[in-house]
C-alpha cells in the first residue's frame, strides 16, 4: 500500500488528524475530481445532456459496485443512503400477523424503529438473538430460535459502536439452510473489509458510500439477490421502477433497479463509482489488515491509561474504537480534540438502544482509524486522551 500517494491524494490530512471514517470519511482527489468533471459538464450542457454523454460511465457504476460485493450488476440498485436501500427492501416484504423478525442486540436505531413500526401495523413479532460469551450475535442461539414463522433475519454486520464485527457469514449459512430471508446492514463494513454476498449467503445487503468507502454523502447501494428481487414489488414505484406499459398497466423492471426512482444525482453516483474503484485498486484485504492493525494499536494504547474505559465487544473487532474518559463529557472531549486538530466522533445510547441499555452505556467517544492514517496519528490521539485524563485528576498526578 502506497501510503504516501494515498495521503497526497487526501490533502485534508495535512491540516488535521482525521479519525472519523465511521461517520463520514475524507474523499480522495480522484473521487472529487470525477464529481467536479461531471458537474462542470452539467454546467456546460445541462443535466440531461451530461447524463446522455456520460451514459456509459454512469452505467459502469453498477458493474463497479457489483465487483465490490461479488454480485451481478442487475442485482444492484443505487440509492441515496444505506437506510433508503434498507427501507425499500424491508417494506417490500409481505408482512403478515405473527411473522417473526430475528435481529441482534447491537442493531442500529434506523432499522429497529422500522421493526417496531411493522410490529404495530401488521402484528409482526420482533425478537432479539442472544449474544455469545464475547458480545457478538450467537449463530447457535439463532439456530435454536428458527421455526416456520420466522420471516426475516436482519443483522448489522459492524455496529456503529462497540468495536464489534458480527459473524455475518455464519448467520447467513444458518439462514440459507432454514430458507429464511437474510438482510445484512453492511454500512460500516463497506470500504473497511472485503464483502462477498455469495460467501455471506445474504439475500439483501445495504451499504453507505460516505463512510469507510470514502465516497460522497447522499450515496449508497442495495444488493438484492436476483430471484428475490423479481418476486418483490416495492412499496412505492415510479415510471422508472415500473414503466407504464398500457393505459391500466405497469411492468416492473426485471432487475434490482425496480427499487430506484427516475431522478438521481449523477454527480454523486459518479463519485460513488470512483470511490469503489479506488478501494478496489488498493485492495480490500490490504485495507482490512491495516484498519485492524491501527485500531488494535489504539485499543492497546488507551487500555494502558488511567481513567480511560474501552467499551468494545467481540473477538473479531472492527476499526471502530469506543471509549470514555472518566470525569469528561463527550462534548468536552470533542471540543478539546477539535482545538488540538484531532477529529473523532461520538455515539449516543439511542443509536444502539438495546445494547446500550443492557450494558448501561453512556454517550461514547468513537474513533475509527482508516488505512490512510499513520501510526503517529493514532499515537497522537492516545497522548491527547492521556493528557485529558491527567488534567481531570490534577496536574500533580503523574499517572
Amino acid at each position: 500500500m502506497d501510503i504516501e500517494r494515498i495521503r497526497a491524494e487526501t490533502p485534508a490530512l495535512e491540516q488535521q488528524t482525521f479519525l472519523l471514517s465511521a461517520g463520514a470519511s475524507l474523499m480522495p482527489d480522484p473521487v472529487v475530481d470525477a464529481m467536479i468533471e461531471h458537474l462542470r459538464l452539467e454546467r456546460a450542457i445541462g443535466g440531461y445532456g451530461a447524463a446522455d454523454r456520460e451514459r456509459a460511465r454512469i452505467e459502469g457504476v453498477y458493474a463497479t459496485v457489483a465487483e465490490l460485493v461479488n454480485a451481478d450488476r442487475d442485482e444492484i440498485a443505487l440509492v441515496e443512503s444505506a437506510t433508503v436501500g434498507w427501507q425499500r427492501a424491508f417494506y417490500a416484504l409481505d408482512w403478515q400477523p405473527g411473522d417473526r423478525i430475528l435481529t441482534g442486540r447491537a442493531e442500529y436505531a434506523a432499522n429497529y424503529v422500522a421493526f417496531l413500526q411493522v410490529s404495530r401495523r401488521r402484528g409482526v413479532v420482533v425478537e432479539v438473538i442472544p449474544n455469545d460469551a464475547f458480545g457478538a450475535t450467537d449463530p447457535e442461539a439463532l439456530r435454536a430460535m428458527i421455526d416456520e414463522r420466522v420471516k426475516l433475519i436482519a443483522i448489522t454486520w459492524v455496529p456503529t459502536n462497540g468495536g464489534l464485527t458480527n459473524p455475518a457469514a455464519a448467520i447467513g449459512r444458518i439462514a440459507r439452510q432454514a430458507g429464511v430471508l437474510y438482510l445484512l446492514d453492511a454500512c460500516q463494513a463497506a470500504g473497511q473489509m472485503p464483502i462477498d454476498v455469495k460467501a455471506l449467503h445474504c439475500d439483501i445487503l445495504v451499504a453507505s458510500g460516505r463512510k469507510f468507502l470514502r465516497g460522497p454523502r447522499g450515496t449508497g447501494f442495495l444488493y438484492i439477490r436476483r430471484e428475490l428481487a423479481l418476486g418483490l414489488e416495492p412499496a412505492m414505484i415510479d415510471h422508472f421502477a415500473a414503466p407504464w406499459t398500457a393505459t391500466s398497466e405497469y411492468t416492473l423492471r426485471p432487475d434490482a433497479r425496480r427499487f430506484e426512482t427516475w431522478e438521481a444525482n449523477y454527480v454523486d453516483r459518479i463519485g460513488l463509482g470512483a470511490a469503489c474503484r479506488y478501494a478496489l485498486a488498493i485492495g480490500l484485504d490490504e485495507i482490512a489488515m491495516r484498519c485492524r492493525t491501527l485500531a488494535e494499536r489504539l485499543r492497546v494504547g488507551l487500555s494502558g491509561l488511567k481513567g480511560i474505559a474501552l467499551h468494545d465487544l467481540g473477538v473479531d473487532k472492527s476499526a471502530i474504537v469506543s471509549f470514555t474518559i472518566e470525569g469528561r463529557s463527550v462534548r468536552e472531549v470533542l471540543d478539546a480534540a477539535a482545538k488540538a486538530g484531532i477529529v473523532i466522533g461520538a455515539s449516543a445510547p439511542a443509536s444502539t438502544r438495546l445494547d446500550s441499555d443492557a450494558r448501561g452505556l453512556p454517550d461514547l467517544l468513537r474513533a475509527s482509524p482508516h488505512y490512510f492514517n499513520l501510526e503517529a496519528e493514532v499515537d497522537r490521539l492516545i497522548d491527547f486522551c492521556a493528557s485529558m485524563g491527567r488534567q481531570q485528576r490534577g496536574a500533580d498526578d503523574p499517572r
